[in-house]
């Protein structure tokens, strides 16, 4: 027989907090090494490969002998590696090097995310600005995009108090304790990992989203079922649309995305985006065009907001009114007192 413990030598609760936090640090800073390491180790392997495409491939790379080679290198290496190595995946390490031609400038302390945002910014004072202090602010991706997208360069040169300018971020995007490797799906590619539409949504997201699928299959209006955290890469950036549907009585396909925070012009660009590639690449013959629903479900407000294509205005109006839920319906549906628990376990 073990050994008989007392009740009053257990570990009080305190005495079990210090022991979890602790144990908790060493899971998080092996993280953040792992992280740290994979991502230094893809700047690097992008950078000689962006480098090594140049020299073969010349001033263009579309030019047809480009083509020629960069379809054959990434056939093979997708064969190998996975389909990390698209031809607009190498196109975009060419552009990493050209950006960057010096390899004693990359920063260790910024991943390959990070670079791809940078990378953008044309003018290269701004470029240099930005990946200055991403370091020396420890900034993340998502606080880097939303500062290049702000215009923070500018903005912060225009400022009388710029201590206050730098500090906003911090309020507007805080920054996560630590970034999950598996959330990265650049890191994914990159060690050949299958993606999980899982590692993509928070729980309250993932109830949300369960709720709107079935909610939307027990309609009966015409609703079929095609896929869930729907994932396609257009431009070398990845994208996941939350739920998709096609609806045999009007012949066209539905997209959704929910939002759990505000709702921002971004998140509407984004989705006119979703709608114009479904038309141009998705459509099937003799179907009509694609909607999109984005839906905004944070604690202050509920909005419904319904996307079509740039040039078919008008359509939703005439034809996918009887079939469609209504934005009252929906909002019905996102209340979020029913997930209130989910949320805060």
């Amino acid at each position: 027989m073990g050994e008989i413990v007392k009740r009053d030598e257990l570990p009080d609760d305190q005495h079990s907090e210090e022991a979890y936090l602790s144990i908790r640090g060493y899971v998080i800073d092996a993280q953040r090494q792992v992280y740290s390491a994979v991502n230094s180790a893809m700047v690097t392997a992008y950078w000689n490969i962006g480098k090594s495409i140049y020299e073969v491939c010349g001033e263009s790379d579309r030019a047809a002998y480009g083509k020629q080679i960069l379809k054959y290198i990434s056939e093979r290496l997708i064969t190998e590696f996975g389909k990390g190595f698209s031809i607009q995946g190498l196109r975009n390490m060419r552009q990493f090097y050209l950006a960057f031609p010096k390899r004693s400038t990359l920063r260790s302390e910024l991943s390959w995310s990070h670079y791809r945002l940078l990378m953008r910014v044309k003018d290269e004072d701004a470029r240099t600005f930005y990946a200055d202090e991403a370091v020396k602010s420890g900034w993340s991706v998502r606080q880097l995009q939303r500062q290049i997208n702000t215009m923070f360069y500018h903005r912060i040169l225009a400022s009388k108090d710029k201590e206050s300018v730098a500090a906003e971020i911090q309020t507007t995007v805080p920054k996560p304790e630590y970034e999950k490797i598996i959330k990265d799906p650049y890191v994914l590619e990159f060690l050949d990992l299958p993606q999980n539409e899982h590692f993509y949504e928070s729980e309250l997201e993932q109830a949300l989203i369960d709720h709107l699928q079935k909610f939307l299959l027990e309609l009966g209006r015409g609703f079929s079922f095609v896929a869930r955290q729907k994932h396609f890469n257009f431009d070398g950036r990845h994208f996941y649309i939350d739920l998709v549907f096609y609806n045999y009585i009007l012949k066209c396909f539905v997209l959704i995305d929910l939002k759990t925070e505000d709702l921002t012009h971004q998140d509407v660009g984004q989705m006119q985006m979703y709608v114009n590639y479904y038309t141009r690449e998705m459509m099937n013959e003799g179907d009509n065009p694609p909607i999109g629903i984005l839906l905004c479900a944070d604690k202050s407000d509920t909005l419904v907001r319904y996307t079509l294509p740039e040039d078919n205005t008008q359509i939703y109006a005439a034809k996918y009114m009887a079939y469609m839920p209504t934005e009252e319906e929906l909002k019905r549906e996102l209340k979020l007192d029913e997930f209130e628990k989910i949320d805060g376990d």
